[in-house]
């Protein structure tokens, strides 16, 4: 009976500590996600943040579920503390995209918790995100953008066609856009991630 009630606390502690970890990830990644800024090469409207540096320091430290539930969380209090300009489509894309990168490679890691599992990880998920990034943005969220705005995509079209001469249709907004902001994001989030992840996971086990 006393193993019995000392293993319920025990899980009860850990599932509060678990909680509480992940309910202050979850505010730290949506005040890191208030500072965020356009890239020379492609729209304005695509805008990088770091808040995926402690989603994917979360996912790694407690896994992919818990991964998926601070980017969810992450997001809703954005909406809350910031408010939308993109009828919540912008937020959406960033959950949806988020766990792209962060579900892979988080899980790759749980079952190699080793640098080289945490560089097989990240791979994986930067490629994850390139591609699916381009099937999402070409196939649901353009158009998405396109019915909340009342605008043509065409219109997305001329936005990157003002920053980058190369854009000059869907494919190429996709290709020299969409694609490279991507694959960037991906890169500054995997190298901040490898540097601070071990110093950080100490903290937050401890």
């Amino acid at each position: 009976m006393n193993n019995g009630t000392a293993m319920v606390k025990k899980e009860s502690k850990i599932t509060v500590r678990y909680m509480s970890t992940v309910g202050i990830l979850t505010a730290i990644s949506a005040v890191v996600m208030l500072f965020e800024f356009p890239l020379w090469f492609a729209p304005e409207f695509y805008k990088l943040d770091f808040s995926e540096v402690i989603v994917a320091i979360g996912a790694f430290t407690l896994g992919p579920v818990a991964g998926i539930i601070i980017e969810l969380l992450k997001n809703i209090l954005n909406l809350l503390l910031n408010g939308t300009t993109t009828a919540g489509v912008g937020e959406f894309a960033n959950f949806v995209l988020g766990c792209a990168f962060i579900v892979p490679a988080s899980f790759i890691y749980k079952y190699s918790r080793t640098l080289k599992g945490a560089l097989i990880g990240l791979i994986v998920g930067t490629v994850s995100l390139a591609l699916f990034g381009a099937l999402m943005n070409m196939y649901v969220l353009l158009p998405l953008y396109s019915y909340f705005y009342k605008a043509p995509i065409e219109a997305f079209v001329e936005a990157g066609k003002a920053v980058n001469r190369n854009i000059v249709d869907l494919k190429t907004l996709i290709v020299f856009a969409v694609i490279p902001f991507n694959l960037l994001k991906a890169l500054v989030v995997s190298v901040i991630t490898l540097f601070s992840y071990k110093k950080l996971s100490t903290i937050i086990h401890k």
